[in-house]
């Protein structure tokens, strides 16, 4: 099965890779801005946005887009990855895949500390009990930061609730496989950018990343939680430009 796939733009490919929480929507202000100076591609993993949970075998989120950029002839891109793409982006920079990452808020393999442990207890509970949209605002109420609009708000808000409905209505259920890729062998250009509003398990993340990866540096924002993208797009967006 092929991934959902925008592109727009040429130039050097840009490739966003969508949180876990949204679908390639939450890049909407970026895909625009970059356009202008890259060939920018943008994905829906399946089970998100326009992609549909289904699978005829085990998948990674990282096969489907190594599979991607091989139909689109593109041999290596800049890869922008948010919060749980960060694994997908790291083992496509393992596989020669990546000449420079962006990583927002990554997850990594650190373990889960408390504070994450029970936003994902509280999560399961609601969709346990059929409340996809609670679980909705649950994600947006923890991942947004004091800088997101109303509007930003929504529309996490119906990414994450699709997201939910495509994934709870799957049967059978796909089974997704991951390599787990060292961070010291990955030696790529990176940018870790980590939220001083995001919860305290995603900020140890991008300092480990940061400390690990031997390209890396690390960049805090003061008033960004755990999606910036959506909560101050512009200041996203001149950060991406400038480093890409």
């Amino acid at each position: 099965m092929t991934i959902w796939h925008a592109e727009r733009g040429t130039g050097e490919p840009v490739v966003l890779l969508h949180s876990t929480a949204a679908d390639s929507g939450m890049w909407d202000a970026q895909w625009e801005a970059l356009a202008g100076r890259f060939r920018v591609v943008k994905v829906d993993f399946r089970g998100y946005g326009r992609t549909p949970y289904q699978a005829d075998g085990p998948y990674s989120d990282a096969g489907d887009v190594a599979g991607l950029l091989a139909a689109l002839g593109i041999g290596r891109a800049a890869l922008v990855a948010s919060s749980g793409a960060a694994p997908a982006a790291l083992e496509l920079a393992a596989a020669g895949l990546a000449g420079r990452l962006v990583l927002l808020n990554p997850l990594s393999t650190l373990e889960p500390t408390p504070d994450l442990l029970a936003y994902w207890k509280e999560e399961e509970h609601l969709l346990e009990e059929g409340d996809t949209q609670g679980a909705a605002e649950l994600n947006a109420r923890t991942l947004l930061g004091p800088e997101a609009t109303d509007v930003a708000w929504r529309r996490l808000v119906a990414m994450q609730r699709h997201a939910f409905e495509l994934q709870l209505a799957a049967d059978p259920e796909p089974e997704q496989i991951e390599r787990e890729v060292s961070p010291a062998g990955v030696e790529v250009p990176a940018l870790v950018v980590s939220g001083a509003h995001d919860l305290p398990y995603f900020r140890d993340s991008a300092r480990h990343l940061a400390r690990e990866l031997p390209a890396a540096r690390l960049l805090e924002l003061g008033w960004a939680g755990h999606l910036p993208a959506l909560e101050r797009p512009e200041e996203i967006n001149a950060l991406l430009l400038d480093y890409l």
